[in-house]
């Protein structure tokens, strides 16, 4: 993924006349630079892959044993919110695997050939469909945490009667579900599937001789992506301001015990959501734009442009999938006791809110069945 080219290679300066260097012959020490140069490429490509696949591993599989440990403390009204989130993190750790390992096999077998990039063999097929599909998911599961948290914080009564773990496993098989429809979308003709630059992925036809079928499947990926996005945004922001509602209400300490839990969740679902914007939105909106430019054929001499902000949008959204975990590794309640007690004095600690949240949602080795009780 990395090129070399002279610019990298000779220091010219920005201002010269390139006509100067044509005709002359290269310099040995020239050639040895370019040699070393593309050298250190070919290493440090597949070496940065593989640290960033083993950090997604590791950082997943870590989430996923504090979430399954949460899930056997937590009482009934908590355990939807788990299962959401332990299910986000399993699709995580899968979506972080299957393509990542494919990707892998491309790049080091060196790419597709460019002049192949629109031949449909199955294995393009299936990394096109699963990147659409693991790319959705995350999405939808985000978007449905954080419609379930609003309405146990501003209906509680009505939560409790509605959400059930049945019904929550039902919604989740309807979220795969709906995930894994769209990414056959191609199979019936509905858009395609090709190889994208630099020939080590495949993702939606989106720059070079694209259809009707290609834009509107183009647009129903981004479109259901920032839709997801824009409806966990709204309902994050009415569950933080109803939680700042109580809380200026200033409820006694014993009462607000459900309140820490629901507190403590929002904020997770805000670091879900901020991590999904980053990671996810420059890929739907660029893609959104390529396809357009595509299909009206005005994408002309930024052809090189479009293929590099589409190979940045999806290193970036890769993140996605490695960033989630550490949302519930970091952002737990007695993590953040800590933090709060190292930059407050012990005083004020005593007197804050964090003295009257219960035991940690996630509990952690130091607290053990005595200190519950």
């Amino acid at each position: 993924m990395h090129h070399c080219n002279s610019s990298d290679a000779v220091p010219l300066s920005p201002f010269s006349n390139d006509s100067q260097w044509e005709g002359q012959p290269t310099s040995p020490s020239l050639a040895e630079s370019e040699n070393v140069t593309s050298e250190r490429a070919i290493l440090s490509g597949p070496i940065a892959a593989m640290l960033s696949m083993t950090l997604g591993i590791l950082s997943n599989i870590v989430a996923l044993l504090i979430l399954a440990n949460a899930y056997a403390h937590l009482r009934r009204r908590s355990k939807a919110f788990l299962l959401f989130a332990s299910s986000l993190v399993a699709t995580d750790f899968v979506g972080h695997v299957i393509p990542g390992s494919i990707v892998m096999r491309l790049y080091l077998s060196g790419g597709v050939p460019s002049e192949e990039y629109n031949r449909a063999d199955p294995l393009c097929q299936f990394l096109g469909g699963s990147m659409v599909f693991f790319g959705l998911c995350p999405l939808f599961l985000g978007c449905a945490m954080a419609a379930e948290r609003c309405l146990g914080v501003t209906k509680p009564l009505l939560h409790a009667s509605l959400v059930t773990t049945t019904r929550t496993k039902l919604s989740l098989s309807v979220i795969w579900l709906a995930a894994l429809c769209v990414a056959l979308l191609p199979c019936f003709q509905l858009g395609s599937y090709t190889y994208q630059y630099p020939g080590t992925w495949c993702f939606i036809k989106l720059l070079e001789d694209t259809e009707k079928a290609d834009v509107a499947f183009v647009m129903l990926f981004s479109g259901l992506g920032l839709t997801s996005l824009a409806v966990a945004l709204v309902c994050n922001t009415i569950s933080g301001l109803t939680l700042v509602l109580a809380r200026i209400r200033k409820k006694p300490c014993n009462r607000r015990s459900a309140r820490s839990h629901d507190i403590e969740m929002v904020v997770q679902l805000v670091g879900i959501m901020v991590t999904s914007c980053i990671c996810w939105s420059p890929l739907l909106i660029v893609g959104l734009i390529t396809v357009k430019q595509s299909y009206e054929g005005s994408i002309g001499d930024d052809l090189a442009t479009f293929k590099t902000l589409m190979i940045m949008g999806v290193r970036i959204a890769s993140w996605n999938q490695i960033l989630d975990p550490w949302v519930y590794i970091l952002l737990r309640r007695s993590v953040l006791q800590k933090i709060y007690f190292i930059t407050k004095r012990p005083t004020d600690f005593k007197e804050s809110t964090f003295r009257c949240w219960e035991i940690h949602s996630f509990p952690s080795s130091e607290k053990n069945p005595v200190g519950r009780i």
